[in-house]
């Protein structure tokens, strides 16, 4: 199946977000997608068709008997994978390579195409090759991009891989990942419609990213840890949408 993101990553897309929806209620509208913010750096995401997959997944999403469609996990720290994932989950995709080769992701699940592009990590005072994946999810026409513990910035090559982003989610700590300016050089590249802050360590490391993305982005700052999202209409401005991270519970 070609990829919509990368044939049409020139395209303007255009996006509707609403909030405050559980996320065990079905979605309805064949057209749109949960993101639901659980913790640090995952995220579950909710295809029309009920197909799932949780991000940079550690081995704990909350006391709730869930097992999604696909995990991907990357490994430049503890909090991004496991050793010990649940047995259950029948797609585990690991976001690093051996130094030598990346390890190259892309599937179709149900409604979902999931698909990655290596980057590399620091380790010292060195560097490793493909020790990072930014997973791109293509469902619901959008192209959802995840640029999980990314260290440096995307070449020219990479952008290009990744095609159209409409939603991004992205570590804002600004140490452990990308420092903050290079961080906002690479989201007004991707030029995403909803960029939501990941791997934030309270409200001083989220407060310095806004500072930072304010002058091109609107904020949008909500109480929940779910939004839904479609491809229809474009907010006024590229909007940076903080979602509040919430495992997940039984209702």
């Amino acid at each position: 199946m070609p990829s919509h993101c990368i044939a049409i990553a020139d395209a303007a897309p255009g996006i509707e977000y609403l909030h405050k929806a559980s996320w065990r209620e079905p979605i309805g509208d064949p057209y749109t997608v949960r993101l639901t913010y659980i913790d640090h750096s995952m995220f579950l995401i909710q295809a029309p068709d009920g197909t799932s997959a949780v991000t940079d997944y550690n081995g704990f999403i909350g006391g709730v008997d869930l097992v999604p469609d696909v995990a991907t996990m990357n490994h430049a720290h503890s909090s991004h994978w496991t050793v010990r994932p649940d047995p259950r989950i029948p797609n585990l995709l690991e976001g690093w390579g051996d130094s030598l080769e990346p390890n190259l992701h892309d599937m179709m699940l149900g409604e979902m195409r999931v698909r990655n592009v290596p980057t590399d990590i620091r380790r010292g005072t060195g560097v490793e090759k493909y020790g990072n994946s930014i997973f791109v999810f293509e469902v619901g026409g959008l192209c959802i991009g995840h640029l999980g513990h990314l260290h440096h910035k995307p070449d020219d090559a990479q952008f290009a891989a990744l095609g159209r982003l409409d939603v991004v989610m992205a570590a804002v700590d600004g140490g452990m990942t990308l420092d903050l300016p290079r961080m906002v050089e690479t989201l007004k590249r991707l030029r995403s419609s909803v960029v939501i802050p990941m791997h934030w360590f309270g409200p001083m490391t989220l407060g310095r990213f806004l500072d930072d993305i304010s002058q091109d982005f609107d904020v949008d700052l909500r109480d929940t840890s779910s939004m839904e999202v479609s491809l229809r209409n474009l907010p006024d401005r590229p909007t940076v949408v903080v979602l509040r991270p919430s495992f997940l519970r039984a209702e």
